[in-house]
């Protein structure tokens, strides 16, 4: 049995982790779980899994859970404490599930206790990818993604020769105004954006699929998760959200993993892998119910907060950095009717023009660089 801690519990991806971890309670066991303050979603989880450690936010919100929860269990509070959690003797396996870059520094710290991650917080990767790579290899540390389009690739490159890439396509399903023209977006309200076609997921990421930045995000994940050049990271966008993502090989043979849009196989792959388990929490794929499924390419033009990704990626050094920092912030002030929806990318181009470069970003700098972009956002509007 695996001991888990689950860290951004309340979260989309916290949530369907739960439900994985409580269909399978001969192989997992919730040891511990960290979340903010949305003490009405944590409070089910507690009292259906029973950790024996949960951290929360602040000792505001420790006081309240005290006050809620009527069996024994060790609260702390604060970011000390959750990096502090990942390193515990028993725990075998952490799921990242925070939202942002808060995440980073618990990243690090499981990957030096030698920990399995399975990774679902895609802006640690993007904020300071050559520090978690560089600490992931030194300490043997595999990073098992979440998100469902990494998880495709890593399937599509079991067994397979890494040298053998020829290139990577990640499937896009458009988001709530894939089928708007530029024209059309001027004044989108934020209901109509927050309608996801397909998958249900947090408010963060589902405005990141409107604005296609969450693609963007994706691309310099890969890039570091599966060490392949930018050059060789394609996006397709494909409505029907069948085919997760593909790897085409040099002699243009072509890998696609394929399932429902479900986020809990996934996080269930993460959860057994190197094996695979029994799924019984939906129906499975039938593709006659689709008859047909599309491919088109993105443009730029179109999805510039894609655009302005890869080439924060292609610069690298502290530029995603600032792309991160500056897109969360924007995607809140949206989310706070402080910003209008093309508001959003224009914060995060002008984050990334002001910006001077630096090569090599230590963490301390990592960390300085996006909080000052998220204060110079914030101070525009």
């Amino acid at each position: 049995m695996k001991n888990i801690v689950l860290l951004g519990a309340t979260g989309s991806i916290g949530v369907q982790t739960s439900d994985i971890i409580e269909a399978n309670p001969s192989e997992f066991n919730l040891y511990a779980m960290a979340f903010g303050t949305r003490i009405d979603v944590a409070k089910p989880i507690i009292e259906r899994l029973k950790p024996s450690v949960v951290v929360v936010k602040d000792s505001s919100v420790k006081e309240q859970l005290i006050n809620q929860i009527d069996h024994n269990i060790t609260i702390y509070s604060g970011l000390d404490a959750l990096n502090e959690l990942v390193t515990e003797p028993d725990v075998d396996l952490v799921v990242n599930a925070l939202l942002g870059s808060v995440g980073l520094k618990p990243t690090l710290a499981a990957i030096r206790a030698r920990k399995q991650i399975a990774f679902a917080n895609k802006e640690t990767l993007v904020t300071a990818g050559h520090l978690v790579k560089a600490e992931a290899d030194r300490y043997g540390v595999d990073l098992l993604p979440v998100d469902s389009e990494h998880a495709a690739i890593h399937q599509c490159l079991r067994g397979e020769n890494p040298s053998e890439i020829k290139r990577m396509v990640i499937t896009a399903s458009g988001g709530s105004f894939r089928d708007y023209t530029r024209d059309e977006l001027v004044g989108v309200t934020k209901e109509d954006a927050l309608k996801h076609p397909n998958w249900s997921m947090g408010a963060k990421i589902t405005i990141d699929s409107a604005t296609m930045m969450n693609k963007g995000l994706e691309v310099i994940e890969a890039h570091w998760l599966f060490d392949v050049p930018y050059d060789q990271i394609d996006v397709l966008m494909h409505k029907e959200s069948v085919i997760h993502s593909m790897v085409e090989f040099v002699d243009q043979n072509v890998m696609a993993q394929l399932g429902t849009p479900d986020m809990r196989i996934p996080i269930q792959y993460a959860l057994t892998y190197p094996d695979r388990t029994t799924y019984n929490l939906s129906s499975g794929l039938d593709l006659t119910s689709f008859g047909t499924l599309h491919f088109q390419d993105l443009s730029f033009d179109r999805f510039p907060c894609l655009d302005m990704a890869y080439q924060a990626g292609r610069e690298g050094g502290s530029m995603p950095t600032v792309l991160n920092a500056a897109n969360e912030e924007a995607v809140q002030l949206f989310l706070n009717d402080q910003i209008d929806f093309l508001g959003i990318e224009k914060a995060i181009y002008d984050a990334l023009s002001e910006h001077q470069r630096i090569e090599t970003p230590d963490l301390d700098t990592i960390l300085d660089i996006d909080q000052e972009t998220r204060k110079r956002v914030r101070r525009r509007h």
